[in-house]
């Protein structure tokens, strides 16, 4: 009120408050100071306790990424069920995104941050919760009596399956139906969608408060911080989630002699829960420092002075109108319903906007698919373990993004760009990654040699259809087809298990058991050795493991290439459309990224890679479970050419995006911009004079601000 009163004030008598405006400056130097003091005090405040929301809320989502592989083969799901646990987040965003950018702008916006960053760790420990209320980890195996036997004792592996009585299996089965524990993974699907509606108000009501109250000119260096820090939050979510891949699931509960499995075996469950409450007690943590920020801060009095012209109209009319003020009446639930429709309506119509909007669909429609299914990606082709994947990814792939965001928002500062400049350049680095990450298809490796599945049992490769896993070599024993209890030949060969290899007898214990006498390695028609075997695969050849070298540094050299414009293209949907828009503009690009991408990729990405596999794991059921090896060839060309299919026709959106930004905004001055469109009954004379009445005086500024 009392802005208001200085304002009329000034505007019915100009003529005296000019003369006395250098003796107001000089008595008012000191309090401005305070102000903007206190100003970037409590921005500074904002934006640390964002950062570090930014960072759990990463944190939290790169636990279930790197925790997928796991949770897949722990509750027997396949890849495009895994894909759908993993899409329920984006759901839970789905729920909530639209009206809480809309109306969680008119609330107390850093107490609404706080109450998702609570939400949002009730959906961690609620995914958590199933390890608790299951039992042990029950891997398949052939060979539980070879792992609980004394190590001097020798047990046949043909005689193992013996006495498989049909009666018995059914029995088992008919029990496993109503095992509890087979639907526990809804509960991981509905912390997901917890974490998901708790995650919403983070970024459109963080970001919005941030370029209300920051200097113009700063908010890119701000974005790009808060990119660059978030980053730490995936890294460290990787290096988590390699440390707990490392540890087994059920870990101080059975003894780790008796497990039979390395990390490296594809039926190996790491501590995936541990992440999930670390995760947790992260998000808790982050919303206490938003519960005593304040609702806004003082805008500079600097920034008032790029106001667009149609701002300073808006300002002029209010300052017509307050020259009789009134008590402000509360606005009704219906009132903002109706004022929320004609914005959704008027944003949608903005073609800049929407073009951006369809772009960033198809980029993100990629991004995330790949992201999801990149560390089992690198488990099959490369033969990784879980926790090594996860590891490198976070060492290796993250730090050049966070570096890339943050140099970004400073080339787009230093050089002032403006919005025809920063979309060329991100254009630019995002078609530079896209060409680079095709050679990735060169820089493969080839597929497992398993007997009967990808080679022959003489170790010639045959087709795909062609495969069968008994041969004469092991038809004196009568063998499980459905078990997948890998042993590696001394001949280099994988066998599907002991039996299947022809192996007699077994000495040793736990993951020191060695076959002998294995009938099937005889066969081999390029092998004189002993015929022994080991418990696991064969491992990759040796320039299996130069090609990983190799993709590790195009990963790194895209992954930079793709942030460095990152945050020049976040700048341009702010400014691209009206001001107090922007909440909405980042909330409905968010819906539509969780909606149409994050929501579908996963699971059709999921489902394309299934289509690659070559053996399906059994539960105690009999049924069919997690896959235990992939056709790698394939997988890869189906799993790259799928994300470099949906990323490639955004490039032809994108061209028609710059030609409608260039045809706006050719003029570095042109500043009457009415949702996209140019306001033609405005010219710059009249922004002239409305910019000398309006800033004339500080008053004005202040008004300008409010």
């Amino acid at each position: 009120m009392t802005v208001e009163t200085k304002s009329s004030n000034v505007s019915g008598s100009n003529q005296e408050a000019e003369p006395n405006q250098p003796l107001d400056d000089e008595e008012n130097k000191n309090p401005p100071v305070k102000k903007k003091t206190s100003c970037c005090t409590g921005l500074k405040a904002f934006l640390a306790a964002l950062s570090f929301s930014y960072f759990s809320k990463a944190l939290s989502g790169v636990i279930m990424k790197s925790s997928i592989t796991q949770i897949e083969r722990r509750f027997d799901l396949t890849s495009s069920t895994a894909g759908f646990v993993d899409g329920s987040f984006e759901m839970g965003n789905l729920l909530m995104i639209a009206f809480v950018s809309y109306f969680g702008a008119k609330l107390h916006r850093p107490k609404v941050i706080a109450v998702g960053s609570i939400t949002m760790a009730l959906g961690c420990f609620l995914s958590a919760m199933p390890h608790f209320f299951m039992g042990y980890y029950k891997y398949e195996t052939a060979s539980h009596r070879a792992s609980s036997a004394n190590s001097t004792s020798s047990i046949n592996p043909c005689s193992l399956h013996q006495d498989v009585n049909d009666t018995a299996l059914e029995a088992s089965r008919s029990g496993c139906e109503k095992e509890p524990s087979s639907y526990m993974w809804i509960y991981i699907l509905l912390g997901n969608v917890l974490r998901g509606i708790g995650e919403t108000p983070i970024t459109p009501l963080g970001i919005s408060y941030l370029d209300d109250f920051a200097k113009e000119e700063n908010v890119p260096v701000y974005v790009a911080c808060l990119h660059t820090i978030a980053m730490f939050g995936p890294m460290f979510g990787f290096l988590l989630g390699s440390l707990c891949a490392k540890l087994y699931v059920d870990i101080g509960s059975v003894d780790p002699g008796s497990i039979t499995i390395t990390p490296q075996d594809s039926r190996w469950v790491g501590a995936w829960w541990l992440g999930f409450l670390i995760a947790g007690t992260t998000n808790l943590l982050s919303a206490i420092p938003f519960c005593f920020l304040p609702k806004s801060l003082k805008k500079p009095e600097e920034a008032n002075n790029d106001k667009t012209s149609w701002r300073l109209l808006e300002n002029m009319g209010a300052k017509r109108k307050k020259l009789n003020p009134e008590n402000p009446k509360p606005r009704k639930w219906s009132v903002m319903l109706k004022d929320f429709c004609t914005s959704l309506k008027k944003i949608l119509s903005n073609r800049m906007y929407f073009t951006f909007l369809c772009c960033s669909l198809l980029q993100f429609s990629s991004f995330i698919g790949f992201i999801t299914y990149k560390p089992k990606y690198m488990e099959q082709q490369y033969g990784q373990s879980t926790s090594k994947s996860n590891f490198l990814i976070g060492v290796t792939s993250l730090p050049p993004v966070g570096i890339g965001f943050f140099l970004g928002g400073f080339i787009m500062k230093k050089y002032k760009m403006g919005m025809v400049a920063a979309t060329k350049f991100s254009f630019t680095m995002s078609f530079l990654s896209y060409a680079i990450s095709f050679l990735h298809f060169f820089v493969g490796c080839e597929n497992y040699a398993v007997a009967g599945m990808t080679v022959s049992y003489e170790g010639e490769p045959i087709p795909f259809d062609e495969n069968a896993v008994f041969s004469n070599c092991n038809s004196h024993c009568k063998c499980a087809s459905n078990v997948w209890d890998p042993v590696c030949g001394a001949n280099g060969i994988t066998y599907v298990s002991p039996c299947l290899a022809g192996c007699e007898t077994s000495v040793g214990h736990g993951k020191n058991t060695v076959f002998r006498n294995c009938r099937c390695l005889e066969i081999s028609s390029s092998w004189t050795g002993n015929n022994t075997a080991t418990l696991g695969q064969c491992p990759k050849s040796e320039a299996c493991s130069m090609n990983f070298i190799y993709y590790t540094v195009i990963q790194v050299i895209g992954g930079f290439c793709y942030a460095l414009g990152g945050t020049p293209a976040y700048m341009i949907m702010f400014r691209c459309v009206q001001p107090e828009f922007k909440a909405l503009a980042v909330g409905l690009h968010t819906l539509v990224m969780r909606t149409l991408a994050g929501i579908p990729a996963p699971v059709y990405f999921g489902t394309v890679i299934d289509k690659t596999c070559l053996k399906w794991g059994s539960t105690g059921c009999g049924q069919k479970g997690a896959c235990r090896l992939y056709d790698s060839v394939a997988n890869r060309y189906v799993f790259l050419g799928l994300a470099a299919v949906l990323r490639g026709p955004s490039y032809f959106v994108a061209i028609i995006f710059y030609i409608l930004i260039k045809k706006h905004f050719q003029n570095k001055n042109s500043k009457p911009i009415e949702n996209g469109q140019e306001d033609a009954s405005m010219n710059k004379e009249e922004n002239c004079k409305i910019k000398q009445c309006l800033l004339g005086s500080p008053d004005g500024e202040n008004e300008s601000s409010i």
